[in-house]
């Protein structure tokens, strides 16, 4: 009960877990006397180069700054921000962040996992501070009252207004009403033709004469809604795949509530992936199908790919994984959020509602990237009042779903604590899962910039099969590198092949060695896909099959996809 009271004020981070690190951080320091000389030299450094440099800047304006920012901070990169006393303001904290950094890392003795919560903690203190965040002392903010005469301030005070109310009455975000399921977005034809409680398996109606003989079934992560996939008509990935001959079919997940905390892994299984290979196989009889999870559901693919491998259950043709982790021994920032007194901390809250809302986890998503999420916001509404325009991915992302408390607290235990998967000691009907069985081609997915799987560790799956693999590293972050249509401009990636047979190299090794090409990678999973499918097309199957029990019922995108 005291984790549920608190949960609300911390975001969902422990406070025992923030302790333990500040505790070891501190006795280390502590008795690192080297290292604290050390800090006071660099200090005594970065206060030269700063005064040296303002000296420089009253002579020739032009002069160079002193230190950069890193790479993605885009705070000072107005032009305002190249005159004085921004400029000197910017480069302060600049430098200060810098040697803050240097405070809490590479100190003799501290735990490495301490000592990124608390080189991360510190960062978000410092980033409170930032210059940028405060009207006064920033110049992009004060040209802007000057313009409009002060009415700005106006404008984001009516901003912050109708935000409160909206999260005081659980109302949505401004603007999202613009993006309905059905009706703006999830807009590709077709209809759910099995329904149980955890699943609505959509089928989608083709729009060529014939299609590819094989399949495709989408297994999205249950965390979040399936249309991601299904934006708008010009970034949908169904309906790219539906026009490019495919048959597709896509899972649609139930929005867990109390009544079902006891749901597992095991249950999304059996009840997820495999009731819909059943539907699918009724449906297209003797034909394999080409299974692709997305993230949480590209792992859970995983999984019962392994499974089926081991009790030589031939029906798949290909794993296709986006952004999906395999391994979980590097899995980034997120893994701040995550030991021991963390999730103990998520259980305890979890247990007095049955599941883990979205509010609840949102707080560490936003703090991996405040600058983005919440600074930048702050700064844009709330100052210079302008409302950040709503396209449909931002509204799919505050279309948010929870988690049940069994399948949540197995997941975060057995894969990112003990990392069961990679090891071969993840059980399945009481046989180990092991990924090195997969005899399918697989094709997987990482983004450059993803906080949630780093394509570094998405990698690892060369590591742990033993079949081909077809790995793509494209621009962009966990969704908006996945949702990358032909077209949009500013779009890159990489691919290869490694066949079975093959060294494997290092991703930094297969990073330098891979030539950058320009476009989106859709076209080349499509083609992927349409090389490890039969020669011949046919006609396209029936919607549903009324004969086995998987008639069609709604149309798409069905009854779950509205739950709150």
């Amino acid at each position: 009960m005291n984790e549920a009271l608190i949960a609300p004020m911390t975001g969902g981070i422990s406070p025992a877990a923030l302790s333990l690190a500040i505790y070891d951080w501190v006795i280390h320091l502590g008795m690192a006397p080297g290292k604290r000389l050390e800090l006071v030299q660099k200090a005594l450094r970065k206060s030269n180069r700063l005064l040296t440099h303002l000296a420089a800047t009253a002579v020739d304006p032009k002069t160079p700054p002193c230190i950069e920012p890193l790479p993605g901070d885009d705070r000072f990169t107005a032009g305002e921000w190249q005159h004085f006393p921004y400029n000197a303001m910017a480069q302060c904290f600049l430098l200060n962040q810098q040697w803050w950094h240097n405070v809490t890392t590479d100190v003799p003795g501290v735990t490495p996992h301490h000592e990124d919560v608390i080189s991360f903690a510190t960062r978000q203190m410092l980033d409170v501070f930032s210059p940028s965040n405060f009207p006064l002392t920033n110049p992009v903010v004060m040209k802007r009252a000057l313009e409009t005469g002060g009415m700005n301030f106006f404008e984001g005070f009516r901003n912050f207004i109708e935000d409160a109310n909206r999260e005081l009455t659980k109302q949505p975000v401004a603007g999202t009403e613009d993006f309905v399921p059905g009706e703006t977005v999830a807009t590709t034809p077709g209809r759910v033709v099995y329904q149980n409680r955890l699943i609505e398996l959509i089928q989608y109606s083709p729009v060529t004469d014939t299609v590819h003989a094989e399949p495709v079934l989408i297994v999205p992560a249950w965390i979040m809604k399936y249309y991601i996939l299904d934006l708008s008509q010009q970034n949908s990935l169904i309906r790219y795949l539906v026009e490019q001959g495919h048959t597709v079919f896509c899972i649609s997940w139930h929005n867990p509530t109390a009544a079902d905390r006891e749901l597992g892994m095991d249950d999304y299984r059996r009840l997820g992936v495999m009731a819909a290979l059943d539907a699918i196989n009724a449906i297209v009889p003797d034909r394999k199908v080409h299974a692709t999870g997305y993230c949480l559901g590209g792992t859970l693919l995983s999984i019962a790919a392994a499974a089926m491998a081991r009790a030589k259950d031939e029906r798949l043709a290909s794993v296709t994984l986006f952004a999906a982790q395999t391994d979980f021994s590097e899995p980034g920032e997120l893994a701040l959020f995550i030991d021991h007194s963390q999730l103990h901390f998520l259980e305890s809250v979890m247990w007095n509602r049955g599941f883990l809302s979205a509010d609840q986890m949102a707080g560490a998503f936003q703090l991996l990237r405040s600058n983005d999420l919440i600074w930048s916001r702050v700064v844009r509404d709330y100052m210079m009042g302008e409302r950040t325009p709503m396209i449909d991915l931002m509204a799919w992302n505050a279309d948010t779903t929870r988690m049940p408390f069994r399948m949540h607290a197995e997941y975060l235990q057995r894969l990112y604590l003990d990392n069961e998967l990679a090891a071969g000691r993840f059980m399945v009907d009481d046989h180990p899962a092991a990924l090195q069985n997969i005899r399918v081609p697989v094709f997987s997915v990482g983004t450059e910039r993803d906080h949630v799987a780093p394509w570094k560790s998405v990698y690892k799956i060369h590591y742990l099969t033993d079949t081909d693999v077809t790995f793509v590293l494209t621009s962009g972050g966990h969704n908006a590198g996945i949702v990358s249509e032909p077209g949009h401009p500013h779009r890159h990636y990489r691919i290869t092949t490694k066949l079975a047979a093959d060294p494997c190299v290092s991703a930094e090794e297969w990073a330098a060695d891979t030539p950058v090409q320009e476009g989106s990678w859709w076209t080349k999973w499509s083609q992927w896909l349409a090389g490890h499918s039969s020669p011949e097309k046919v006609t396209p199957p029936p919607m549903g099959s009324s004969e086995n029990g998987y008639s069609a019922k709604e149309a798409a995108p069905g009854t779950y996809v509205h739950q709150k």
